[in-house]
């Protein structure tokens, strides 16, 4: 089924939505939530949770993208998991350890309007992002949106793991450099 049957379906409010958006992204979307709890049944929760989520949501949001949507919401649900719970003692820590490597550029220890921050810090992401060769863009994503190891990167795409730490840090480096002369980091 389309994305734009499966819209309309959360839009008329026919349970055969979540049928056939599990269907359609089941597998995907526990693949994100898999990488991020390493536990099958939190993933099968967190499953459960981006459905309703998804139901709760469409409409009035009527995505662009679909599969985009669900996987946001799947990871947000799944760190949100990870945060309320131990399952980061449990399950490795991949998630955690990701967001402190990517903390090294983007806190600054002061308050400021978080709204803003994240609109500008957003935007500044995205423009990096941009900026870099796909094959280091797949690196950042895996490891900093998916929560992937870094020995699983290094499988994927036939790197040496201390390869892919080292251009990992280095594109962290010119990150926090970007950000520091943009005045997101003082």
């Amino acid at each position: 089924m389309e994305d734009i049957e499966i819209l309309d379906l959360f839009g008329a409010r026919d349970e055969r939505a979540i049928s056939e958006t599990g269907l359609k992204y089941g597998r995907y979307c526990s693949s994100i939530a898999m990488r991020i709890l390493r536990n099958s049944y939190d993933t099968e929760e967190c499953i459960n949770d981006t459905w309703l989520a998804a139901w709760n949501s469409i409409p009035p949001a009527r995505p662009a993208s679909l599969r985009v949507y669900l996987g946001k919401l799947t990871r947000n649900i799944s760190l949100n998991k990870i945060r309320n719970s131990s399952a980061a003692k449990r399950g490795g820590g991949q998630e955690e350890i990701s967001v402190e490597e990517l903390g090294e550029c983007i806190s600054s220890g002061h308050e400021i309007d978080e709204n803003l921050m994240k609109e500008e810090l957003t935007e500044q992401l995205n423009s990096f992002l941009d900026g870099l060769s796909p094959d280091d863009r797949k690196l950042f994503v895996r490891r900093y949106w998916y929560c992937d190891s870094m020995d699983s990167i290094a499988r994927i795409y036939g790197l040496k793991e201390s390869t892919v730490r080292m251009r990992l840090k280095r594109m962290r480096d010119r990150l926090k450099k970007r950000l520091e002369a943009e005045g997101i980091l003082v």
